[in-house]
């Protein structure tokens, strides 16, 4: 599965995105270093995949053995449950090895990450929901695999899952028995394997994507989709002048470090700071964003979504606050109508809004109360799971994007 040669003569064009052909960049350079396995080397992440997973999906899937390990797996949803019975014996193999946490994961971290999560509960709602969810429609692969495996169907469905991995991430318990996201990230993995099998036979999916190698979430796409969560929001913290301490910013990190881990990224690509992180997102992430009619479809159904929930706020300011946390040239890139009028509300009233938040301003205007409903209704969009009232099962799915 080796691609380094095939990657070291891709055009500069298709590296930037140009004519919506957007693909990692030619070669991959970014030393492990200054990843959390220290080990000083050089490997491309988009030729490794999941050597221990990927086989285990593709004999299930052949076997018809998947309805019954979603049936099975409906009711497994605390880290501290017992692995659900009746599944296949390699499969409970699988999670007897996987189904906890690394050795290197450090409890006090991960619950000082709880905390802050918690204090920041407003501003992550807003980056993950309208930075983070809109920003994947211009990361051409991202869109191109969702919209053309079985979740790009029914986007509802597909939001409401995505939801639940960042839900369960982001609980005060996330990393205990009583939390979920250990099993979560178990069922993420599988599903990715499972994606990886079943996309390669959709026609479609093969006549546009930039993937020659035609297996997709490999380890380079799965460091994508972290920058485009965790470095992004992160960085936008540090962009609004949020108060953070070292150790605040360590935990936030280690909590991502270990989300990644779980999803089978291997440890010397995972950034070992937030400097190595924003090294390897501008190498790996900045270069490739761009625009494909998959994304500009799978961004407009997103926010249709988010325009059904009573936010408060009229759509043309939903719209303009994307464009504002991502930036107009991505507002552009998915064709979102302009609200010039709620631009310069945003411009003006939201550093203002965060500043009286963080204690730094005495004065209160009228127009905050209308960022208080807007991430309020944000919130309440996340914790209903993307306008689920109910959990949604995160599901291993059987076949692609009906008709491809």
């Amino acid at each position: 599965m080796q691609n380094l040669s095939r990657r070291s003569v891709l055009t500069l064009g298709a590296a930037l995105g140009i004519a919506g052909a957007a693909a990692p960049s030619a070669a991959w350079g970014w030393s492990s270093a200054g990843s959390i396995a220290g080990t000083d080397t050089v490997t491309d992440p988009w030729g490794v995949w999941d050597d221990d997973t990927d086989p285990l999906l593709a004999s299930l899937l052949e076997n018809g053995q998947i309805p019954a390990v979603n049936t099975a797996f409906a009711s497994w949803r605390r880290n501290g449950d017992a692995l659900p019975a009746g599944v296949p014996a390699d499969l409970t193999a699988w999670l007897q090895r996987h189904n906890k946490l690394p050795a290197w994961a450090d409890q006090a971290k991960l619950a000082r990450a709880a905390q802050f999560n918690k204090r920041m509960s407003m501003y992550l709602f807003l980056l993950y929901g309208l930075g983070s969810g809109i920003m994947s429609t211009v990361i051409p692969r991202e869109a191109r695999n969702v919209y053309w495996s079985e979740g790009g169907g029914d986007m509802k469905a597909r939001a409401a899952k995505t939801f639940t991995y960042g839900y369960d991430l982001s609980a005060m318990d996330a990393f205990q028995p009583s939390g979920g996201f250990v099993v979560t990230s178990n069922k993420t993995r599988l599903t990715h394997a499972a994606v990886r099998h079943l996309l390669p036979q959709s026609a479609k999916w093969r006549a546009v994507t930039d993937d020659q190698d035609f297996i997709p979430i490999s380890n380079g796409d799965i460091l994508v989709t972290f920058h485009s969560l965790g470095t992004y929001v992160y960085g936008k913290l540090k962009q609004w002048g949020i108060r953070m301490s070292a150790a605040e910013e360590e935990a936030y990190l280690h909590q991502w470090q270990v989300a990644l881990h779980l999803l089978g990224v291997r440890d010397d690509f995972i950034p070992a700071s937030w400097a190595a992180a924003k090294q390897q997102s501008a190498y790996a992430l900045t270069p490739i964003m761009g625009s494909t009619p998959e994304g500009v479809d799978l961004a407009s159904i997103l926010l249709n979504l988010v325009s059904q929930v009573d936010l408060g706020v009229t759509r043309g300011f939903q719209r303009e606050f994307a464009r504002y946390v991502l930036s107009d040239k991505i507002g552009d890139w998915l064709k979102l109508p302009r609200d010039y009028a709620s631009r310069t509300l945003i411009e003006v009233g939201w550093p203002a809004y965060v500043a009286f938040r963080e204690g730094l301003s005495p004065i209160l205007p009228n127009s905050f109360s209308l960022f208080d409903r807007f991430v309020r209704g944000l919130a309440m969009l996340f914790l209903n799971n993307g306008t689920s009232p109910t959990y949604t099962p995160i599901t291993i799915p059987t076949w692609n994007r009906p008709g491809t």
